[in-house]
């Protein structure tokens, strides 16, 4: 037996509660993992409180993050005792995920954890700090240099953003910080934000074209707040959209890149080949110190993790939530 949050439905009602499964309830895989720790992600609150349409099949374990120790494997790429971590790959959604003290996976889905973290420091990072370092990687790969300008990241206060910040001012950026939360802003100037502006100003229907502000930026936000974004972004200026979190649409105009010549990248995590994975993990290995991941963290326990998603959805949390499984 093992202690896992497991989401069901009945009569069109979704509940998500903490239970005792037999390991014989596990779905298929090649490699079946002890789960170390997991994550509380935006996505698992949704999942949780059945406030978005995340889950695909029931029963449903959450969790789209996990690091752990392989206790069993017929594949040849792992053996017992390998420590391996996993982000994304529809786990969680559509297969049993890491809110759970056992996962069987598929193999292709998992990678070593990074000799620079434990477990839980990779748990720390999560989806949304691997998110964060694809996001600045695809403003490297569009030629944005410190030297061009101020980055704006939006959504700055959550686990995405919190990352973004910290990566861009390790790399020399000057950092521009968008949040709807004030009372955060000595938390986000410790990260390395230079100036910190209220999101209101961005998350209202604006102009097509704006004052050229930000040379680039990371959105985890979406609908009127990346049309914003995109409206005041400096000639030949990038932005990597990665959120949703105000929504999917995208009220914009064409002119900022018909006039201006701005490239909009979109950046995915969860089908990412594993050669990106390793690079962007690697990347992460050599930007974060344990004491950024110590001011962005807090644990809770599995047990904690079904109220906490509340609290997340309603913005008070702040930074990475890590769940722990004993």
């Amino acid at each position: 037996m093992f202690k896992a949050i497991l989401i069901e439905k009945h009569d069109d009602k979704q509940q998500a509660t903490l239970k005792d499964i037999d390991e014989s309830k596990l779905p298929e895989g090649d490699v079946t993992v002890r789960v170390d720790c997991s994550t509380l992600n935006y996505k698992d609150a949704l999942a949780i409180t059945g406030k978005g349409p995340v889950v695909r099949q029931f029963p449903m374990v959450p969790g789209i993050d996990l690091a752990g120790t392989v206790e069993h494997t017929t594949n040849d790429a792992f053996a017992p005792g390998d420590t391996v971590l996993l982000n994304g790959w529809g786990v969680g959604e559509a297969h049993w995920g890491g809110l759970a003290e056992k996962a069987c996976l598929d193999s292709r889905w998992l990678i070593p954890l990074p000799a620079a973290f434990t477990p839980r420091q990779a748990m720390a990072i999560g989806t949304a700090g691997y998110t964060a370092m694809l996001s600045v990687m695809a403003l490297e790969k569009q030629g944005i240099t410190p030297e061009q300008g101020k980055i704006l990241v939006t959504g700055a206060s959550g686990g995405v953003g919190s990352y973004a910040i910290a990566l861009l001012a390790r790399l020399g950026y000057q950092v521009v910080a968008s949040t709807g939360r004030p009372e955060e802003a000595d938390y986000l100037q410790e990260l390395g934000a230079v100036e910190v502006i209220d999101r209101a100003t961005l998350s209202e229907p604006g102009r097509p074209l704006g004052k050229e502000r930000w040379a680039g930026a990371i959105d985890s936000v979406g609908s009127h707040t990346l049309a914003n974004v995109l409206a005041s972004t400096c000639y030949s200026g990038s932005v990597a959209a990665c959120g949703l979190a105000q929504g999917m649409d995208l009220p914009a105009s064409v002119a900022p890149f018909i006039l201006r010549g701005v490239t909009l990248v979109g950046v995915d995590s969860v089908m990412r080949p594993r050669e990106d994975r390793l690079e962007a993990w690697r990347r992460l290995g050599e930007l974060l110190a344990p004491e950024q991941l110590d001011a962005i963290t807090r644990s809770i326990t599995l047990d904690e993790a079904i109220e906490a998603a509340d609290d997340l959805l309603s913005g008070r949390i702040r930074g990475r939530v890590v769940v722990t499984m004993t």
